[in-house]
């Protein structure tokens, strides 16, 4: 383990957010970390804040004098600061490629075709709006996920890595929500992971801290 992994790490983070994504890798990876909470609205745009994160959203996470924001980038660090974990494959490992591959593709068209999906975007959707959008049309991102873990228990290697735990996480969620379809191959890939002792330890503290924020003050 480097030197700079016993730097003290700082978890920006809302239980209602895609912040859940990074508790998870952080159980998972074994983390020590501190949590600080945010709300939505002026606490998450304070001058103290947009000082790390100019965008003013959660997920963020500060390692010693180092910030990382977007949750693709948070995993893959994660996964890099904690090599024993094997949350990515080497970079000798043909794998690697296709970790990359499906790391971003959640952060990229997964995340864009999703949202556009939830927000009732998707309604009109031209062919010279899907040439434009980076995600094409829904269907194919649909297509392209049932593709990537139909019959498999991980996407890249032998065993987990951040790419299953951000591919599970999105399905997971998108499929409760509503925004992807609620596909036999998508559950039979993301169940099991979703069931992992880490993602159920992460599911719990963030439970515990809704609760708490949802509490009435007596």
């Amino acid at each position: 383990m480097s030197q700079a992994t016993h730097s003290p790490l700082r978890f920006f983070s809302n239980p209602r957010s895609r912040a859940r994504i990074v508790r998870w890798m952080l159980e998972e990876c074994g983390a020590e970390y501190e949590t600080v909470n945010l709300e939505f609205g002026p606490e998450m745009k304070s001058p103290e804040y947009l000082a790390l994160n100019p965008m003013g959203k959660v997920p963020a996470l500060q390692h010693g004098d180092v910030v990382i924001t977007e949750t693709a980038a948070i995993l893959a660090y994660l996964a890099d600061l904690f090599p024993e974990k094997k949350l990515a494959p080497a970079l000798s490992d043909p794998a690697r490629g296709s970790y990359y591959r499906w790391l971003f593709f959640v952060a990229g068209p997964v995340e864009a075709a999703t949202t556009a999906q939830s927000e009732g975007w998707l309604k009109v959707q031209t062919h010279q709006q899907a040439v434009s959008a980076g995600f094409g049309r829904f269907e194919d991102v649909v297509s392209t996920l049932r593709q990537a873990v139909s019959g498999k228990r991980h996407v890249c290697g032998e065993g987990i890595t951040a790419a299953d735990l951000y591919l599970a996480s999105y399905i997971g969620w998108s499929m409760m929500e509503g925004s992807l379809p609620k596909l036999p191959e998508f559950e039979a890939y993301a169940t099991p992971l979703l069931q992992r002792a880490a993602s159920v330890r992460a599911d719990a503290i963030d439970g515990s801290m809704e609760a708490a924020v949802a509490a009435p003050i007596i």
